[in-house]
C-alpha cells in the first residue's frame, strides 16, 4: 500500500502547489511582474510580440526533447539540425524549387537526421549522448558544405510575413498557434496515454519496461526521429523569420532547449518531469533574456545566465525533492524487542 498513499499524496492540493512546476510558474510570473515595473519598454504588446516570437524555436523543439530527456536518453544535435534543414532550404531555393516544395522535403530531411542518431541509439546500443554529439558536428559540417558562409535572403515576402505576423487585434505572433496545437498533441501523448506511462518506465527502469511489455528500442527509435521532424520544422520557421538561409543558424540553441527542459522540472536521468513545467521554463528563459536584453545587459552575460540556470536546475529539484523526503528517513528506529 506505500505506493498507493505516495501517489495519492502526489495528486493532493499540498502536492501540487509545492511541487517543482508550481515553483517554476511562480517565478515566472514574478520575472514578468518585476520586468513590466523595472525594464522600460519590456511590458509593451510590440515587445511581448518579440518575446514570443523568440521562444517559439526552443518551445517547438523543447517538445518532443522533454519526451527523449524522461526515457533517460538526450539529443544535442537539435540545433545543428535546424542549421543544416536552414542551409538546405535556402541552396533549393536558389536552385529554382517552390517553396510548397521545400518545406516538405526539409521536414523530410529532419526525419532522417532523427532516424541517423536514432540507429545509432536504438541499433548499435551507444549513448545517445556520445551519438548526438558527434552528429552535432557532423550535421553542422554539412550545413557549411551546403551552403558555406553565404547567406540566403530573396525568400517570398508572403512567406517571411507569415512567419512573423499577428494574430488581428492583437501582438500573438500567428506563429504560436500551431505551437499550441503541438504542445497539446505532445501533451496528451505523454500524461493521457500507455505511450506516456511506458516512457516515464523506461526512464525509471528500461529492462523492467522491457519485461512489461514497452517496446523500448521502437519507441526511442521513434523519439529521435520526432526530434529531427520538429528541429527541421524550427530550421524552417528560423528561416522564414529571419528571411535568411545560413549555415550557422540557431548555433547554441541545444543549450537553451536542454536549460528550459531541465528548468521545467525533468530529471536529466529520466522517469521524471511533465510539459507545463517545461513550457514555464521556456517562458521563464525567454522572459530573462528579454528583459536583460532591453536592460543593455552584454551577451557574455546572458550565457551566464543561462548557464546558471542549467546548474540550477539539475541541483535544486534534487535538494528539494531530498528535503521532502529527509523527515520520513530520520525517524527514531523502532525500540528492540524485549529478550
Amino acid at each position: 500500500m506505500p505506493e498507493v498513499v505516495e501517489a495519492a499524496e502526489r495528486r493532493s492540493p499540498r502536492a501540487v502547489l509545492g511541487s517543482w512546476d508550481a515553483i517554476v510558474v511562480l517565478a515566472l510570473v514574478l520575472v514578468v511582474l518585476a520586468s513590466s515595473g523595472l525594464v522600460d519598454g519590456f511590458a509593451t504588446d510590440r515587445n511581448l510580440g518579440f518575446l514570443l516570437l523568440d521562444v517559439v524555436a526552443i518551445v517547438l523543439i523543447a517538445l518532443p526533447m522533454t519526451l527523449v530527456i524522461i526515457t533517460g536518453e538526450i539529443d544535442l544535435s537539435v540545433a545543428s539540425t535546424l542549421g543544416l534543414t536552414s542551409a538546405v532550404m535556402g541552396q533549393l531555393w536558389v536552385s529554382g524549387l517552390a517553396l510548397e516544395l521545400i518545406v516538405p522535403l526539409c521536414l523530410l530531411l529532419g526525419v532522417l537526421l532523427g532516424a541517423v542518431n536514432g540507429l545509432f541509439v536504438t541499433r548499435f546500443g551507444l549513448p545517445s549522448l556520445a551519438v548526438t554529439i558527434g552528429t552535432l558536428a557532423l550535421y553542422r559540417g554539412l550545413a557549411l558544405v551546403v551552403l558555406g558562409d553565404r547567406a540566403i535572403a530573396d525568400f517570398p515576402v508572403g512567406w517571411t510575413d507569415r512567419a512573423i505576423s499577428s494574430v488581428p487585434g492583437t501582438s500573438i505572433p500567428q506563429a504560436v498557434l500551431p505551437v499550441l496545437v503541438l504542445a497539446l498533441v505532445f501533451g496528451v501523448v505523454l500524461h493521457a496515454t500507455p505511450i506516456g506511462r511506458g516512457l516515464y518506465a523506461m526512464g525509471n527502469n528500461d529492462r523492467a519496461a522491457t519485461f512489461a511489455g514497452v517496446p523500448v528500442a521502437g519507441t526511442k527509435f521513434w523519439l529521435f526521429v520526432s526530434t529531427g521532424a520538429v528541429s527541421a520544422l524550427a530550421g524552417v520557421f528560423w528561416t522564414l523569420r529571419y528571411a535568411s538561409a545560413r549555415a550557422d543558424n540557431g548555433t547554441g540553441l541545444e543549450l537553451a532547449v536542454v536549460a528550459a527542459v531541465l528548468l521545467g522540472g525533468v530529471s536529466i536521468f529520466g522517469g521524471r518531469g511533465g510539459l507545463v513545467g517545461v513550457l514555464a521554463g521556456v517562458l521563464l528563459l525567454g522572459t530573462l533574456r528579454n528583459a536583460l536584453q532591453l536592460a543593455d545587459v552584454p551577451a557574455d552575460t546572458l550565457t551566464i545566465v543561462t548557464g546558471s540556470l542549467l546548474i540550477l536546475s539539475v541541483v535544486a529539484p534534487n535538494v528539494a525533492r531530498s528535503a521532502r523526503t529527509a523527515p520520513g528517513r530520520r525517524r527514531p528506529p523502532a525500540p528492540a524487542p524485549n529478550p
